[in-house]
């Protein structure tokens, strides 16, 4: 019998970290952008499991940095998917607020959820045995996972090694902070040896990352505006990225297209939305998240810039059934 192992493997944005579970039921917990499946496809590979003998992807969460792979997985290796049950009610039903695409314009590719998943659900990989957590916050369908054996935790996007997730209170809840907080809470209970988050490196002290995010959810009870600011750079980072930069000619006219540019501006800020364009460009600068370059504004977190080709299908949940995805 194969000796089972959890492999990790941290990326650049777009996309977002994953891990594999090497095991009797080969599992991959999150697929990437969309862009970089021929990279995700190697990393498995390289690790010594064919994608066709994967049992089962499992999603954290809904977002494009996390999802983006399982329409390549599901299409040519007709790989089983699994989510929240919340997530898969939206992904099946083809609902334009899927992924929250649409209001951060972020392509995703069709694909479908097989397996719901509810707290408390336990993933068999042959040898061991993954607890699901209900961790709501970042999204409200964010879900965890823990491996008692070795005490290792797969948390998404709640919390990072030296950061948080940005929290979305306009399509997942005002109450965001305190279910991030009732999350945290939950998962300090756990004896943990090891985290693996979608982002950054994996943590060396995990409760001291633990108490770091609780620490900083705390603050930004009473401040927050400080919520809105950590979305709006990250959101605004995450296009950059997607995009390669945009040209300064460009951005007034992106902007004011844009969602959660539009919702920021008038509910979190009281500006109008033509006011804050300078108010966040002037951020994006000071915070050293973006610089201007050739006048073109550029992000400054390592990225592998997406192909000109595959962006420029701009797919949104919307567009699923018209290219033929049967939701069910």
């Amino acid at each position: 019998m194969k000796q089972s192992s959890f492999i990790f493997f941290e990326r650049k944005f777009p996309s977002a970290n994953m891990v594999l579970i090497k095991d009797q039921l080969p599992i991959l917990i999150d697929t990437g952008f969309g862009s970089d499946v021929k990279e995700t496809e190697r990393f498995i590979k390289d690790a010594g499991v064919s994608p066709e003998e994967l049992h089962l992807i499992v999603n954290t969460h809904y977002h494009s940095d996390h999802v983006g792979g399982n329409f390549h997985f599901q299409s040519n290796y007709d790989i089983q998917i699994a989510a929240h049950k919340w997530d898969a009610d939206l992904i099946n039903g083809c609902d334009s607020e899927a992924c929250s695409a649409e209001w951060l314009d972020q392509p995703v590719e069709p694909y479908r959820v097989d397996t719901k998943l509810s707290d408390n659900d336990e993933i068999i990989t042959g040898s061991r045995t993954l607890k699901v957590l209900h961790t709501p916050g970042h999204t409200l369908g964010h879900i965890s996972f823990y491996e008692p054996e070795e005490e290792i935790l797969i948390c998404g996007d709640l919390f990072h090694s030296n950061d948080i997730g940005w929290l979305n209170i306009f399509r997942e809840g005002v109450t965001s902070i305190q279910r991030s907080l009732e999350s945290l809470d939950r998962l300090s209970k756990l004896r943990i040896q090891k985290v693996y988050s979608g982002h950054g490196p994996a943590a060396e002290n995990p409760m001291a990352s633990l108490d770091a995010a609780r620490k900083r959810f705390e603050k930004w009870l009473t401040a927050p505006e400080k919520v809105s600011w950590h979305a709006c750079k990250r959101i605004f980072s995450f296009t950059l990225i997607i995009k390669n930069g945009l040209a300064k000619e460009e951005i007034d006219h992106y902007l004011l297209n844009c969602g959660w540019f539009q919702d920021f501006a008038r509910y979190s800020f009281q500006l109008q939305p033509e006011e804050f364009i300078q108010i966040l460009l002037d951020e994006m600068i000071r915070s050293k998240a973006a610089s201007w370059q050739n006048n073109h504004l550029i992000a400054t977190a390592p990225y592998v810039a997406p192909q000109k080709e595959w962006i420029g299908q701009n797919i949104k949940p919307k567009d699923w059934v018209s290219q033929g995805f049967i939701a069910y």
